[in-house]
């Protein structure tokens, strides 16, 4: 076990824990983020067996199950119960001084300040005010050395003197929109960034005045993804420092840290999905990733074989996966909240690597060796999924699916020219084997409409290059044969500064995808590609409110260093707003 991020937040740690689950340990980081030790019976696959003894022996989990503890017990049932409550301990509860700016007494203290436009002088608040005479004048002096006045995502640091027992102070503008959730992650992990680079910090303060639930969620993401450091490949990790603890101060709803944890375990399993080769991160490796989430958080799962997705008639998804070493796995996840009102299906193409086929990725700028991203809108649907089955959602049924497989070349594989055959009877002429995950779609679309009473279809897909074309590597493109869901989507977007654009879904454009042997060919040309191949997607959907989402730009990003876990939160966002009837 490696201790990945430490925090704490009026006496609640923000804790993220990993290590080995038998096979799936080499596959991706398992994540035990729960303040709240004493429900760790259900972490059946983490809380037991051999890894969950090096587990018990740190948190001295009491009961039968939890009998393997050490010295260090005490200090862990102090602090957060672990007798078998559900709740956390009195340290917890109540902790002393935890609760003010000027009760802080950690080493670095955050400040967030929303902006104030046009003026000359900074006007503190009263808090922070009383704050800045105990260090003779100390903030303002930085604030106006900086020419601070709050922007969104402007900083400042200064060391302070005088009375403070705060020896280091920060300050981060909050712009005009002090609740704008992607400022606040910002503002999370600025807070971990600032400390690991201050010699000595190992505790900081984040203070934006009286704290909502919706900040608290925001800046414990940002918080927790910023003290994530992948090390999963490497014999040797670079960094074995503790992350320093991190303390949210005038919280007014306790529970927003867990959601925000909660949101960062699906975040970091989308990103862990995505930045793994594709000699772990394989079709079955994907099952084996919705299983494990089915079986933490209570969901239904289904994996099919090839067998039983030829008796299915998914002859376009078989196609691409025919020359695969690695035999297809297609995934059907459920959550079913309490007097389900909606149904919504969440598809994610889960290409784990695409070498092209016969239209082989060749030459500079292919991004072969990139290929193993492919499976990007399958990491943000499993991601989702992750996040949504801790947050249980009254009011939904969310269905998540993955045509998962590889496209590859083999004696076996796919030609130029094939024409394959669609679940629903629908001829397809491949003119491009690298035009391959539109035809693992068709068949998952289908099987999504034909569960009956769906009330919803998304899919996300590192599709097209020419999505990348259009938009660039900030902003995915959204199609949807619904208004209504398309504002929804939007809306959803602009909660979480996920970036989309709306595209156009034009019927004139359907020609250049009309087959001339077949009914449809999986290409249309030079011009429009990113329109044509949602049109294409299009053809498989009947009449349900379907959207489509061309992550090809979003999903990758080398200036992040990898996977960005990009839908993750949109997902979330739309199911938490139809579970409230929005």
């Amino acid at each position: 076990f490696e201790k990945r991020g430490v925090g704490q937040s009026n006496g609640k740690r923000i804790e993220r824990r990993s290590g080995d689950s038998g096979q799936l340990g080499k596959l991706f980081t398992v994540d035990c983020t729960r303040w709240n030790f004493g429900a760790a019976d259900g972490w059946d696959g983490v809380c037991s067996g051999g890894m969950g003894a090096a587990w018990r022996a740190q948190c001295n989990l009491a009961g039968a199950a939890h009998a393997d503890g050490d010295e260090k017990g005490e200090d862990w049932r102090s602090a957060y119960d672990c007798n078998g409550g559900d709740e956390p301990g009195e340290e917890a509860k109540n902790p002393a001084g935890k609760d003010s700016i000027d009760s802080f007494s950690g080493d670095l203290l955050v400040i967030g300040l929303p902006e104030q436009k046009d003026a000359e002088k900074y006007e503190l608040s009263s808090d922070i005010k009383a704050l800045d005479d105990s260090t003779s004048g100390a903030i303002s002096e930085i604030l106006e050395e900086n020419k601070f006045s709050g922007k969104a995502s402007s900083k400042a640091t200064a060391r302070l003197v005088g009375s403070s027992s705060v020896k280091r102070v920060a300050v981060f503008g909050l712009g005009d929109d002090v609740e704008k959730a992607k400022t606040l992650r910002e503002l999370g992990a600025f807070s971990v960034s600032t400390a690991k680079a201050m010699k000595g910090v190992s505790s900081a303060g984040v203070y934006v005045g009286q704290m909502s639930g919706g900040q608290a969620r925001s800046i414990t993401e940002g918080a927790v993804v910023a003290s994530y450091s992948d090390v999963r490949f490497r014999r040797t990790p670079e960094d074995q420092s503790d992350p320093p603890s991190i303390e949210l101060l005038a919280l007014s709803d306790d529970s927003a840290i867990e959601k925000g944890r909660m949101q960062s375990s699906g975040l970091l399993l989308a990103k862990e999905l995505v930045d793994a080769p594709a000699n772990f991160v394989t079709p079955a490796a994907l099952a084996e990733t919705a299983e494990k989430i089915a079986k933490d958080h209570g969901l239904e799962v289904e994996i099919f074989d090839k067998e039983k997705c030829e008796e299915m008639g998914m002859g376009s998804y078989l196609a691409v996966a025919q020359a695969g070493a690695n035999p297809p796995k297609f995934i059907h996840l459920t959550y079913k909240g309490k007097n389900a009102k909606k149904k919504v299906v969440i598809i994610g193409k889960g290409l784990t690597f695409d070498s092209g086929g016969y239209n082989l990725k060749a030459g500079a700028g292919s991004m072969i060796e990139k290929m193993k991203l492919d499976m990007g809108g399958s990491a943000a649907a499993l991601g989702a999924a992750n996040v949504i089955g801790q947050l249980k959602p009254d009011g939904v049924e969310v269905h998540f699916i993955v045509a998962s497989c590889e496209n590859m070349i083999s004696g076996d594989g796919l030609h130029p020219g094939d024409i394959v055959t669609a679940s629903n009877g629908t001829t397809i002429e491949v003119l491009n084997t690298d035009a391959e995950g539109r035809l693992t779609l068709a068949d998952a679309l289908i099987f999504a409409e034909n569960l009956g009473d769906v009330d919803y279809i998304v899919d996300l897909a590192t599709l097209t290059g020419a999505i990348v074309v259009s938009l660039g590597s900030d902003i995915a493109g959204l199609w949807s044969s619904s208004d209504d869901l398309a504002e929804k989507l939007m809306t959803a977007s602009n909660a979480t500064g996920e970036k989309m654009w709306r595209m156009p879904l034009p019927d004139e454009y359907k020609e250049m995808i009309k087959g001339s042997i077949s009914d449809l060919k999986n290409i249309g040309g030079r011009g429009a590609g990113s329109i044509t191949a949602a049109l294409f997607l299009k053809e498989f959907v009947k009449s349900t409110p379907w959207a489509h989402i061309d992550i090809a730009g979003t999903a990758y990003s080398e200036k992040a260093g990898g996977g960005t876990g990009y839908g993750v939160r949109t997902l979330v966002e739309l199911v938490s707003r139809l579970s409230d009837g929005q």
